[in-house]
């Protein structure tokens, strides 16, 4: 019998299996498709030659995360590559915003009134970053903080509205662009601890940048699942799992799926009825002729670069895809250029570009055009370097990762108490009905992204849970 049997190969899933297969736990992981990934893979969508990321591309959270910083990925091939800007947010008289590595770099393109308010807003957390990240990527309440004065300081700044923190800027490019880095996680602007949503995204750029991973996303769970095999764990791939009973016999059972999925194979019943999930985005992957024609200078060296004139267009944008179940007419756009530092993922002297929009949960029209009509205000003549796109809106996402549901890639809302407590009000978040079932998605804390942390704080839960067997 194997100690674990992981559901999932996405990087929660891998981790999860790595961190058990690391205390000498047996291991086993079984994965739906054909390859491992989940959200962090890479193919070619397009036209050969062109390596996209169909889901995640740049990552800031995973540089950050201490779980991926614990493991020695870089011997398994993962390499990540700084751009010379984390990140830009043009506007339409041809000049920028920029979230840069340099606090005062980014206070500067603020303008005279922000600059000193920015810096006061960063500087006293920048120093304590490592124990920050650790301590709010970790278990919610159930772990002791390892620097509680520094948590509830960043707790009083971050846990109102972010519309309460941007009070702090007079202009509008600080509003804009710190409007952007909230709206990373499909949030509306007024909720909840999205003060400390864009806070989080700002420290890490300034800690330790936003990259991307050479060769694409794919290389960190490549690297996650070569690193579980020399640990004695097996990957099984084209496995599909709808019941219990089709995996093999094993003490604990680790899901990086979906809390519905989860409920059904597991037979949870209505366990997770109260889960929500979030809105859904439009993709669309480019392949370019050349680089894409941003009128800000600072845009073309930028590895990510937001789309959204100012704070209010953001806004409305949210509000319409997450409250009035409408595709934005302008919607806020994120996008990522990887050839700016990595330009094996095109043929020489083409491009990849990524870049999708917020949509409604399931929506099924197409926001192409209302996508490209943005980044030509931005970017005049981006049409005419496309080669070929690749779309997908909510129904082609979901049926790629069957953990984003209706089209929602933060695997659940990050809304209300959600944003801490997912996916259920629980101490344990990563524990079900079912003594031996776990959760590892991003649907457990501390959410979205390709960090690792829910494969990791989940992994302690069931090693606590095997050692008491054992006992």
């Amino acid at each position: 019998m194997l100690d674990a049997v992981v559901v999932g190969a996405g990087p929660n899933g891998l981790t999860a299996a790595v961190e058990l297969a690391r205390r000498g736990f047996s291991v086993a992981v079984f994965e739906a498709r054909d390859t491992v990934g989940g959200g962090a893979r890479t193919e070619e969508l397009t036209l050969p030659g062109f390596r996209h990321d169909p889901c995640s591309a740049a990552h800031p959270l995973g540089i950050n995360s201490p779980a991926f910083r614990a493991l020695p990925l870089e011997r398994y091939g993962l390499e990540w590559l700084q751009p010379e800007l984390p990140m830009a947010h043009p506007f339409t008289d041809g000049t920028a915003a920029v979230l840069s590595r340099s606090v005062a770099e980014t206070a500067a393109s603020f303008g005279a009134r922000d600059a000193g308010a920015y810096r006061r807003l960063v500087e006293p957390f920048l120093p304590h970053w490592d124990t920050l990240a650790r301590d709010f990527m970790s278990l919610p309440l159930t772990a002791l903080p390892r620097d509680p004065v520094t948590l509830a300081r960043f707790g009083l700044v971050g846990l109102p509205p972010s519309t309460w923190l941007m009070r702090r800027f007079r202009d509008e490019r600080a509003k804009a662009l710190f409007s952007g880095l909230v709206a990373h996680v499909m949030a509306p602007l007024s909720g909840f601890a999205t003060g400390a949503i864009g806070l989080v995204f700002a420290l890490a750029a300034h800690a330790r940048g936003w990259p991307v991973a050479r060769g694409g996303s794919q290389s960190i769970s490549d690297a996650l699942a070569a690193y579980l095999k020399d640990l004695g764990g097996t990957v099984h791939t084209d496995y599909e799992v709808k019941r219990l009973d089709d995996l093999p016999p094993a003490r604990a059972y680790v899901f990086d799926t979906s809390p519905t999925a989860l409920a059904r194979i597991a037979g949870l019943g209505r366990y997770y009825d109260g889960y929500r999930y979030g809105p859904g985005v439009f993709k669309v992957d480019y392949a370019l002729d050349g680089p894409v024609p941003w009128t800000a200078p600072e845009a073309r060296v930028a590895g990510t670069v937001q789309i959204g004139a100012s704070s209010a267009e953001i806004g409305t944008a949210l509000r319409a895809a997450s409250r009035e179940g409408r595709a934005p007419d302008r919607p806020f756009m994120i996008t990522v250029q990887p050839g700016v530092v990595d330009p094996d993922r095109a043929p020489e002297g083409k491009q990849v570009f990524w870049a999708y929009g917020h949509v409604p949960s399931g929506w099924d029209g197409d926001l192409t055009d209302a996508l490209e009509r943005q980044l030509e205000r931005f970017a005049p003549g981006f049409r005419d370097r496309v080669l070929a796109r690749a779309t997908a809106g909510p129904p082609e996402l979901a049926a790629r990762n069957a953990n984003y549901v209706g089209g929602d890639i933060g695997s659940g809302a990050v809304t209300g108490l959600q944003i801490l407590l997912r996916p259920k009000l629980s101490l344990s978040p990563y524990g079900t009905p079912h003594p031996a079932v776990f959760i590892c998605s991003s649907a457990t804390p501390p959410g979205p992204g390709v960090h690792g942390m829910s494969g990791h704080n989940a992994a302690k839960a069931v090693w606590r849970r095997l050692r008491q067997q054992q006992a």
